[in-house]
């Protein structure tokens, strides 16, 4: 997708020199901090999608404050300027490194159900509803973990205060930002279903169009939530009038009556925002070549389904692989951990789930041994026990593949003082629900669509059904690497369940097969999830391994794009790499407080 044009610089952001009223034209032509793909340097990194997000990190890296401060930061501004990727409306997992501890601690923002919600919560008359029903509706909406993860992050952690931190976003959104050709593509693929809600319509769609590239998009209702949160802090929305709105929102959608579109209410109290807390879980943790890589336990299936193929890998030296044998390894391995993800990981507060066990290398091995170098193993794979492993029982099973939604953002931050945040946060789907708060300037999310309707597998206890309070099984997969306990990279993806196999591709590419992170990042992928074809960038299929993966039985079909990493890496001279996409989603913004090569 084609590079962004120039937005206001942040110069502008921070001072509010600036303001722009709304009924004139934006300044055109003003000076931008370049988008590099990486950027080496001291000081600290900061790493997402978005320039203006990034380099508000920086400003506040520059004025003192430390990862986890720069991390809200951005995360705020990309509330802003992707607002159909994240936001406070939605959820998302904060893993942190502790220089002082060396410790690596989770936050664990997910979203959960309302208190009505059942196993039934996506069925009529015994059936499931169509999907698209489901995420654009009230029904779909999980109480939003975003706030709160933000207000703990910062008294955890931070150096700064919530009103600090929201302060650049805030003026981001008053000031407005100019529209590039992807806000233009994902706000065209939405037209329809944002044309159903008013609100939605008049703030995305400007004069009842889609936004011209390089127009002016403002969002002064978001400006005014900020600030209300600034001065609040997240009472505001948890127990104050922002939550209110949401709640009316969710349980009676602001449809146009004239929009002819079945949109089902949700059943979200007050009481269900009230009750909402974020929860610390213990990381994932397991060694690999030496290094201990960290992940996000369950709910999220990012930290075990990583962690699990990474043990299957590690008998296999990938370093002196040729490269086609490297992806027939990868892909199975692939395939089976997807295969024991979806039976085992579900919300643990509902499940007993073996995260330990998923984990344990003896049962890694036992799966290992199922994979052949000159065929493949037929799908769906059976999921293994990691309370009983068995050597080399390959079975198959009924079911299919649980859908989730393409979307999603990650950041990566590090400090000077060697701090570092790999932070995912979503709202599912592209656009979310749908559905903007009326004068609150935020979609609301559809995650419980990640909920599974039914049973995956026909007889077997399903971990992701829905359930009061529960939250839905994610595939983020925020991940820390250490050597002898100091960082050495950091990772993470959007993307639905191909962000854990971007995460795997990333790391073994880095960590195996010698790449740079922005080339282990930049590397053509495919993903394969316990399926009967691999879905594949059409760059991976132009590559001659690719024929000879089809030889030995994989099969293909290509999708156009797969996830969008960022990372950060520590060099052992103290400093940093920030990495980012070359190429999809337009290109990311890596970079680093001083230059330095």
């Amino acid at each position: 997708m084609p590079a962004r044009p120039v937005r206001l610089t942040l110069a502008v952001l921070m001072s509010g020199a600036l303001i722009v009223p709304a009924a004139q034209a934006a300044p055109r032509g003003l000076p931008e901090p370049p988008k590099e793909a990486e950027a080496v340097g001291f000081g600290g990194a900061v790493s997402s999608v978005d320039p203006y997000a990034t380099q508000i990190g920086l400003d506040v890296l520059r004025r003192g404050g430390n990862a986890a401060d720069a991390a809200v930061a951005v995360a705020a501004a990309l509330g802003v300027t992707e607002p159909y990727s994240a936001g406070i409306g939605g959820g998302g997992y904060f893993v942190h490194y502790d220089a002082k501890t060396g410790e690596v601690e989770t936050i664990d923002g997910r979203e959960t159900a309302p208190a009505t919600a059942d196993e039934d919560l996506f069925l009529e008359n015994g059936k499931p509803i169509p999907f698209d029903e489901a995420v654009t509706s009230g029904l779909g909406v999980g109480v939003p973990g975003t706030p709160m993860t933000w207000q703990n992050a910062l008294e955890k952690w931070g150096r700064k205060d919530l009103a600090e931190v929201l302060r650049p976003a805030e003026r981001l959104a008053r000031q407005g930002f100019v529209v590039d050709e992807t806000f233009r593509e994902q706000t065209a693929d939405n037209e329809q279903r944002f044309r159903a809600f008013p609100a939605t319509r008049d703030l995305f769609l400007p004069g009842g169009k889609l936004p011209e590239v390089g127009s002016t998009l403002r969002n002064p209702d978001l400006a005014d939530t900020y600030r209300e949160l600034a001065r609040g802090g997240v009472n505001a929305l948890y127990n104050g009038e922002i939550g209110a709105d949401v709640v009316r929102t969710v349980n009676e959608p602001p449809v146009d009556p004239a929009a002819n579109r079945k949109v089902r209410p949700g059943a979200m109290t007050t009481d269900d925002l009230s009750g909402y807390r974020t929860l610390e879980h213990a990381p994932t943790h397991l060694t690999y070549r030496g290094l201990d890589v960290y992940g996000m336990a369950p709910g999220s299936s990012g930290g075990t389904t990583v962690g699990e193929a990474l043990n299957i890998l590690e008998g296999t030296d990938l370093a002196a692989a040729d490269k086609t044998q490297y992806l027939h390894r990868f892909l199975e391995a692939s395939k089976i951990s997807f295969a024991d993800r979806n039976r085992w990981v579900g919300d643990p507060e509902f499940s007993d789930v073996p995260t330990e066990q998923l984990l344990d290398q003896d049962f890694a091995d036992s799966r290992a041994c199922l994979i052949s170098d000159d065929s493949v193993l037929p799908t769906p794979v059976a999921a293994g026990d990691p309370n009983r492993p068995q050597d080399c029982q390959a079975r198959t099973a009924d079911g299919v593949e649980p859908y989730e939604g393409p979307n999603t953002t990650h950041l990566t931050v590090a400090d000077a003082e060697g701090n570092v945040v790999a932070y995912t946060l979503t709202i599912e789907q592209t656009g979310g629900s749908g559905i903007v708060v009326p004068g609150r300037g935020f979609l609301l999310n559809n995650e419980l669509t990640d909920f599974n309707f039914t049973p995956v597998t026909p007889g077997e206890p399903d971990p992701n059904l829905p359930g009061p309070g529960k939250r839905p099984r994610s595939s983020m997969s925020p991940t820390i690497v250490l050597q002898d306990g100091q960082p050495l990279l950091a990772v993470g993806s959007p993307g639905g369940a191909t962000i854990i196999t971007t995460v795997l591709q990333s790391l073994t590419g880095r960590l195996d097969r010698g790449m740079s992170l922005v080339d282990a990042i930049a590397e053509p992928r495919a993903s394969q999830r316990n399926a009967a074809t691999t879905e594949a960038e059409p760059a991976f299929l132009a590559q001659p391994e690719a024929e000879k993966l089809k030889a030995i039985g994989h099969q293909f079909k290509t999708t156009a794009e797969i996830g969008a990493a960022t990372g950060v890496e520590r060099l052992p001279d103290g400093r940093w790499i920030a990495a980012a996409e070359r190429e999809r989603r337009g290109g990311g913004a890596a970079a680093v407080v001083t230059p330095a090569r």
